[in-house]
């Protein structure tokens, strides 16, 4: 954990009050957009509806739209600029759902409180005698799974922003999570169908094959750094129940804090335990990775202090880290899971704390799915966009924050 230094961000709090009266002002338009993503989720990279919404009302509000960027359709970005020259800022809106159980991770959130800090950040900047800078959205699709950050980093879109900044729903209200760098793979078997009764001993069951390496990697747990995670699922077994199954399919995912754990001794590890299985069975196996990798979230401790600062002038005093001296949370499994923001983090200064939308649940159930549709979902939204448009615009103001976010990003690089 990074060590805090004080920085004298008192001037924040005159910023943040009025801030908070602009997203007030825009908080009926920002509730509708969040109740239209989470009431039409949509899959990784078919988020058509949700983009569009965004698009429709930062365009409303004075960005100009560029859409489909980075080779991604859902992909867009909206800019805006004041004066000449000075810090230009970006915020993430993600907006993908989860299969089968929806808004469970509460992307309907982080669209709506992206949207909206951008929108009230313009306003409250508009009004000021003297500003240069520039903020620009970036609608980040496929989070879950499809690694569409790390499209936009690769497709450049990043290279001209000072600093990106974002927030995601949680059971507690944290700037800093621990989370996993993590590797998507893809792996089929392909054996020899045939007549599972009258003639099997002709067959090359791939079915057998996926079983013998998830009993592989059971057994391989034991092995494992306790911080490390893996777990799979079988999506195709085979079509009917009296042929031997000559193909089948399963997705893992391999994380690890430690990037070179998890590229080297984990991922040979699981590859091994496919590979010595298909010898075992007769059959033969493909292994793929299925989405780019995501790496662990480094925060920018100077962008944390003044999102410390941002979210108290709103009323939620910020826990640093799951386990803050102070005491205030203890969060049994502090990991929260992996994002491709991991990967922003590692090419310019950025943050993603998170916030709370109802103390102690957990991502990814059904009781977050409900809540973040609920008024504690909005109030979330609301909050967060408060927070995050005065870190916008503390940092467009005194651009001597950025540069000090700079020298601290250059200073932890490795």
């Amino acid at each position: 954990m990074q060590t805090q230094q004080h920085q004298d961000l008192g001037w924040i709090d005159n910023i943040g009050i009025e801030i908070k009266e602009q997203v007030v002002e825009l908080a009926p338009e920002l509730i509708e957009l969040s109740h239209t993503i989470y009431n039409n989720p949509e899959l990784k990279f078919e988020e058509f509806q949700a983009a569009s919404a965004l698009e429709k009302l930062l365009a409303k509000k004075g960005f100009d739209i560029k859409s489909g960027i980075c080779g991604m359709k859902t992909a867009f970005r909206a800019e805006r600029s004041f004066g000449k020259g000075g810090p230009t800022i970006g915020i993430f809106c993600e907006y993908d759902a989860l299969a089968d159980i929806g808004h469970a991770c509460g992307h309907n959130i982080i669209a709506t409180s992206g949207a909206g800090a951008a929108i009230a950040a313009l306003q409250w900047l508009e009004k000021q005698p003297v500003v240069n800078g520039r903020i620009i959205v970036l609608g980040s699709p496929g989070e879950e799974g499809g690694g569409g950050k790390v499209h936009l980093i690769n497709g450049g879109e990043l290279k001209d922003i000072d600093a990106m900044v974002m927030v995601h729903p949680f059971g507690y209200d944290v700037i800093e999570m621990p989370n996993l760098s993590r590797i998507a793979l893809d792996v089929e078997f392909l054996g020899k169908s045939s007549h599972a009764s009258s003639a099997p001993e002709q067959g090359l069951n791939a079915l057998d094959a996926a079983t013998l390496m998830l009993v592989a990697i059971g057994l391989l747990r034991q092995q494992l750094r306790p911080d490390s995670r893996v777990h799979a699922v079988v999506v195709d077994g085979g079509q009917a129940v009296n042929i031997i199954p000559e193909r089948s399919r399963v997705k893992i995912l391999i994380r690890s804090p430690d990037d070179d754990y998890l590229q080297k001794r984990l991922y040979r590890a699981i590859c091994d335990c496919a590979q010595g299985s298909a010898i075992a069975t007769g059959t033969t196996v493909q292994i793929s990775e299925a989405a780019p990798l995501y790496q662990s979230i480094k925060s920018n401790l100077i962008l944390s202090q003044i999102a410390v600062k941002a979210f108290g002038v709103i009323g939620r005093k910020m826990n640093w880290s799951p386990t803050s001296p102070s005491g205030d949370i203890k969060i049994a499994n502090a990991n929260a899971g992996s994002t491709d923001m991991g990967n922003v983090t590692r090419v310019l200064p950025a943050i993603h704390p998170y916030i709370c939308l109802e103390e102690g649940l957990d991502l990814h159930t059904r009781q977050f799915q409900k809540a973040a549709g609920s008024q504690s979902g909005d109030k979330a939204a609301i909050d967060a966009a408060s927070a995050l448009g005065t870190i916008i615009c503390s940092l467009i103001k005194d651009p001597e924050l950025v540069n000090k976010a700079k020298q601290e990003f250059d200073n932890n690089k490795n």
